[in-house]
């Protein structure tokens, strides 16, 4: 395969797990707000902080106002963060690498591209917020189940799920990142409204909210919420998760092209830094430091992966 067509698939999941995080991330800013009598700028800048646009953001407006955000990170043509660029980026990479995907998944993202497209063509009201964030993350999800339904187990499915997982890795470091002074002992009784309304949106943001509940009933704490998103490897978003299966991907690269290449002990020592912790010592160590340390070295995994196989360009 060549090196081109590698980084078009790395980037095609990269875009398109990345639409889906940014979705849910504005329907917990969404959820927030609803819970809040203030207009919770805060959050919304948090929100902002988290899918990496803040500056951009500020660059264009003065303050931080929930409707003028939530454009800005749905439809904003000039945010190359927003769901309606990231949702374009992913279709013209898959346009970009066609044959080497199954028809099935050329229609999930050129469909899901034209629906969204269609959608985000004006300003979304407040009342079709929900509807519209649950199409996008109903469109990746159609994409991601062509890949896995339709797709060899070659490299093309490897290269695919490397980038997903990478990206995934690094949208729910960055919620903890941005989040991390929530699951901090504070003043504030644990157990008040705005407490738990805090943690909650931490888990939506990560899609884990129910599974948390499921395995934790009774039991909401910063430190169960910490170890839940960074150690559990059950949990599909999760960092542990993430890096066990970007190990499998790149292992299974390694013995497709007989050679192992420098990302793979990059991963391999990452991984290791997962596993190799307990909850309780990363928090001694300092939670912030440990998520900021992660985010770098994943960011220089991605750089690397595509950097191995640039050669058989």
């Amino acid at each position: 395969m060549l090196g081109k067509t590698a980084g078009g698939l790395f980037w095609l999941s990269r875009y398109l797990e990345r639409s889906e995080n940014t979705a849910r991330l504005v329907e917990a800013g969404f959820r927030m707000a609803l819970t809040r009598a203030a207009a919770g700028e805060d959050e919304w800048a948090s929100v902002l902080t988290t899918v990496g646009c803040l500056k951009a953001y500020r660059d264009k407006h003065e303050t931080v106002a929930p409707n003028t955000a939530v454009d800005f990170l749905l439809r904003d043509k000039t945010n190359p963060m927003s769901v309606y660029s990231v949702m374009q980026l992913a279709r013209d990479n898959a346009r970009a690498t066609r044959t080497a995907l199954t028809r099935e998944v050329w229609e999930a993202v050129n469909d899901g591209w034209m629906v969204l497209k269609e959608m985000l063509r004006r300003p979304v009201p407040q009342t079709d917020l929900p509807h519209v964030l649950a199409t996008v993350r109903q469109q990746s999800a159609l994409v991601r189940g062509a890949l896995q339904g339709t797709m060899l187990r070659n490299d093309i499915f490897s290269f695919s799920r490397i980038g997903a997982l990478i990206e995934r890795a690094d949208n729910t470091a960055r919620i903890l990142d941005v989040k991390y002074y929530v699951l901090l002992p504070t003043g504030a009784p644990v157990g008040s409204s705005l407490d738990n309304v805090q943690w909650e949106m931490i888990l939506r943001s990560a899609s884990a909210d129910r599974s948390f509940h499921w395995l934790n009933a009774g039991n909401v704490n910063p430190k169960a919420i910490a170890e839940f998103l960074i150690l559990d490897s059950r949990m599909p978003r999760s960092l542990a998760f993430c890096y066990d299966e970007v190990i499998t991907c790149l292992r299974e690269l390694e013995i497709e092209y007989g050679d192992r290449r420098p990302s793979h002990d990059l991963a391999a020592k990452l991984e290791e830094r997962l596993t190799g912790r307990t909850i309780e010592n990363i928090i001694e160590l300092g939670l912030h430091e440990f998520i900021r340390e992660f985010i770098k070295a994943n960011a220089a995994l991605a750089s690397q992966v595509e950097q191995d196989y640039r050669f058989y360009e």
